[in-house]
């Protein structure tokens, strides 16, 4: 009996990864319940069509609690149609053109001695060390923020949770 329920586990296990990397990042991340401040800005930038293009790309997704560190009403200031250009800019400063795996951003902190630069895609750097074996990705400003949760496979790239809003210099 318990060989039984361990095959269904399986089973359905298997067809929810795959039903994942069968849709886009954007998909997956609107299903997440911890990215709803994510998808509502995406949406002010007007970044859902791009997201959703082949890619691949890897983003760093900020959890809800991470736009809650903003100070007090950026975000309502970014999220004005008027600042449309300065979210765009912030949102693509968190996406990276290609697919790296948490696994293949270790090994290259590890090849660099102890640091691996990103370029993004609105044309800056993010800067990707490990801390307690956890990568720390640090913004041209000097915050940081930590993968909490990695290797989210979307057909068009990869997807890893960070705790912080990354913040691109001016």
């Amino acid at each position: 009996m318990q060989f039984l329920k361990n095959i269904t586990l399986f089973i359905i296990t298997s067809l929810s990864i795959s039903s994942y990397a069968q849709s886009d990042i954007v998909d997956i991340i609107v299903t997440s319940s911890d990215h709803t401040t994510l998808i509502t800005t995406i949406k002010a930038a007007g970044l859902i069509s791009t997201l959703k293009e082949d890619g691949p790309y890897t983003i760093f997704a900020p959890i809800n609690e991470a736009f809650d560190k903003l100070p007090p009403k950026q975000l309502a200031t970014l999220l004005n149609p008027e600042n449309k250009a300065t979210l765009a800019s912030i949102l693509s400063y968190h996406v990276i053109a290609g697919s790296l795996t948490e696994t293949e951003i270790i090994n290259k902190i590890n090849v660099e001695n102890g640091s691996f630069t990103l370029q993004t895609v609105n044309g800056q750097q993010l800067v990707a060390t490990l801390k307690d074996n956890k990568i720390v990705i640090t913004d041209t400003t000097g915050h940081t923020s930590l993968l909490t949760k990695t290797d989210i496979n979307g057909k068009n790239g990869i997807i890893h949770v960070v705790d912080t809003v990354l913040t691109p210099s001016n």
